[in-house]
């Protein structure tokens, strides 16, 4: 019998170690880049930040927040903001390298001023993207993405995440 309860203490022991080595849960970051946006205008800059939860090592749930264009035509200023969360798959690579894909719901705002005057419109619309991360620490990864909020914005990011 006490063979039996020293067995299953070291077993507790031992996956509390592993538990605790286990890669870090929560993250937030930063991002810059550049957003299409179809027949506005070329392609302009955009930012943004994002925190997240890692599930598991390779299931992460994200939101964000991203001003994806900014910019003039015609006397008009015009604004495309982002809010999102999505679910992240990823697949780690060799030397800290990995790929991920993105699966999520956003909602866009475009923002129309001009004269004085100002108009907004807001939809919801499924989110998709893919990237790459590579880890420079254990706490520190870089990432560069695709996203594609709706058929007529198209956004490239890089950007960095801190996990703790």
């Amino acid at each position: 019998m006490f063979k039996k309860i020293a067995l299953a203490a070291a077993l507790a022991v031992m996956a509390s170690s592993s538990f605790a080595a286990e890669a870090n849960k929560f993250y937030v970051g930063g991002d810059f880049g550049t957003t299409k946006v179809d027949n506005y205008s070329d392609r302009e800059t955009g930012y943004g930040a994002f925190v997240g939860y890692n599930i598991t090592p390779t299931i992460a749930v994200e939101g964000s927040y991203r001003r994806l264009a900014s910019f003039e035509e015609n006397r008009t200023d015009f604004t495309f903001d982002q809010a999102a969360i999505s679910v992240i798959g990823s697949i780690p690579l060799s030397n800290g390298f990995g790929l991920y894909g993105r699966l999520g719901y956003n909602r866009l705002e475009a923002k129309e001023s001009t004269g004085g005057h100002s108009d907004t419109a807001s939809t919801n619309k499924a989110l998709y993207g893919f990237g790459a991360t590579y880890a420079f620490t254990p706490a520190i990864s870089g990432r560069i993405e695709v996203q594609r909020p709706s058929s007529d914005l198209t956004n490239f990011s890089a950007g960095v995440s801190f996990q703790f």
